[in-house]
């Protein structure tokens, strides 16, 4: 598409958007179906990864290898410099959408403005991952740490409650999940050392039914891998990234943040759990079933609050219920969701903190590599070899998605003289090289078996695979593209001329099928010519 289209058809939008529209002319509100499965997406997104299991991956095959090369612009919406990096729902026709303090809702078929809300607060305003919808309601969090229940028809706010106090630097960034009845959504922030909590509220008033912390306290299970109550009750473990959830077994999984102090590992000797771990929950009671730790002990901010998506498969000639996880720290996790048992670990990029893998499947951090006050080199990116956005897996292809970085960075120790830090890093670190790649991986084998380079940035988008045999994605040079999903061959691409973030999600409305990608401040849609 040339610059002179993408142009042309952005203003009419615009125009399309300046003209009105009445909530009269708003399709009803269904209710929500119960979830039947694990990956149910079909002509809407109706959860964050568009479905419960993570893969974020359609059924939908109208746009295919054989015609996404004509894919062009069906409308934008833009925000007005309110930078979108939340991944919008489509429900009933609807697309809801969010950015810090902001959300709207837009008809999907044409981009016009249906409804808008807004309610400034004082937080951090890095993110706000997206709604939730239940029932005719869209649930989302604020900068301020609130949790918001909004008429998914009106925009009229139906509640508003305190989740945590932002003088604490708590603050919401992730979607929260719906499971049953219940709205489940957890505390983000990293400015200070305090505890985070998973918390699961009642649909219709707001109120608390459970709260579960992600750093133990004292008696109860993990408390004995902080060396003391302080360190374990001011531990971190924030979330970051919306959950998965298997119906069947009655587990939802999340992937928790850093410990506190983030680089300062000697002030908080042990494992410290459940700080970067994945966490296999009962949703009816928040009771953790089991637990898996990608990086016990972190001290380079490696979050594994990656998204944990769920697949079934025949592994070693047996069936087996899977979770996949690529983690922040560069490996590569396959474990069985339902006790939790460590099947696979590879490395999707090269990196050296780690000197091998323990019995459990963990990465043994190697001593040499340990931060100290006159800095040591470590072959991987400071941000980590990826990060929140989502990766995807394909069913077609059997391959799991995932756009990483691979470079090497300095780090170094920063503590007084009593040998604790000043605040709440105790150090720092300086990216000298890094490069992005779109990468799969078969997770049978944790191999690589394609990859795409990238940008000599951070990627923010994610990734998301369809029936049709695609890829969709994003790169640091602004090009939204659709690659072929089982060899990485480029068939379409486009440039709204930012770094794209979040992941793009597709729907159909009237037998059209559509794909929607954010870029800065723009919701970008597109379809084949009618």
């Amino acid at each position: 598409m040339s610059s002179r289209t993408w142009t042309r058809c952005a203003s009419a939008a615009a125009f399309v958007m300046s003209a009105g529209y009445t909530l009269a002319q708003m399709p009803v509100a269904a209710k929500t179906p119960a979830p039947q499965s694990i990956a149910n997406v079909s002509d809407q997104w109706t959860t964050y990864n568009g479905d419960f299991s993570g893969r974020r991956y359609s059924s939908l095959a109208q746009i295919n290898r054989s015609n996404v090369e004509n894919l062009a612009l069906a409308w934008s919406f833009p925000t007005r410099g309110l930078a979108i990096k939340s991944t919008p729902l489509v429900v009933d026709g609807v697309m809801y959408l969010t950015s810090p303090d902001h959300a709207w809702a837009v008809d999907a078929e044409t981009g016009v403005q249906l409804w808008a809300w807004t309610r400034p607060s004082e937080g951090n305003k890095i993110a706000n991952r997206g709604v939730a919808y239940l029932d005719g309601r869209v649930y989302f969090g604020t900068p301020d740490a609130h949790l918001i229940c909004l008429d998914a028809k009106t925009g009229k706010q139906l509640w508003d409650t305190t989740v945590a106090d932002s003088k604490f630097s708590y603050y919401i960034a992730v979607s929260p999940l719906v499971l049953k009845d219940k709205i489940i959504v957890g505390t983000s922030g990293d400015q200070a050392d305090i505890p985070h909590a998973l918390y699961a509220y009642e649909p219709t008033t707001g109120k608390l039914l459970w709260k579960r912390n992600t750093t133990p306290a004292p008696g109860e299970p993990g408390f004995d891998t902080w060396p003391n109550a302080y360190a374990a009750t001011h531990g971190g473990g924030p979330l970051w990234v919306t959950g998965t959830y298997d119906a069947a077994l009655n587990l939802m999984y999340w992937g928790t943040g850093n410990p506190h102090p983030v680089l300062a590992g000697n002030v908080r000797e042990g494992d410290n759990l459940y700080t970067c771990t994945v966490l296999a929950m009962d949703p009816d009671t928040g009771e953790i079933k089991w637990h898996f730790q990608p990086s016990p002990h972190d001290t380079h901010d490696w979050d594994a609050v990656e998204t944990p998506i769920l697949f079934d498969a025949v592994w070693q000639g047996k069936p087996r219920k899977l979770m996949a996880q690529a983690s922040r720290n560069g490996y590569f996790f396959v474990l069985d969701r339902t006790t939790g048992e460590h099947l696979l670990t590879s490395q999707f990029v090269p990196t050296d903190w780690a000197k091998g893998t323990d019995a459990k499947g963990q990465p043994i951090a190697d001593p040499a590599k340990a931060l100290r006050p006159d800095g040591i080199l470590i072959h991987s990116v400071a941000n980590g070899s990826t990060n929140w956005q989502p990766p995807s897996y394909s069913p077609q292809t059997g391959l799991f998605y995932l756009n990483g970085e691979e470079g090497w960075s300095f780090w170094y120790s920063a503590l007084n003289a009593q040998g604790k830090p000043e605040d709440h890093q105790g150090g720092g670190a300086t990216e000298l090289t890094e490069h992005t790649l779109l990468i799969a991986l078969d997770p049978k084998t944790g191999k690589v078996v394609w990859q795409r380079e990238g940008g000599d940035r951070r990627v923010l988008a994610g990734v998301m695979t369809t029936a049709g045999g695609l890829l969709f994605s994003g790169d640091t040079n602004g090009n939204l593209f659709a690659l072929d999903a089982a060899t990485g061959k480029a068939l379409w691409h486009t440039r709204p001329g930012a770094n794209l973030a979040n992941g793009p999600i597709t729907y159909t409305i009237k037998g059209r099928q559509y794909v929607a990608m954010s870029a800065a401040d723009t919701m970008y849609v597109f379809a084949l010519p009618q």
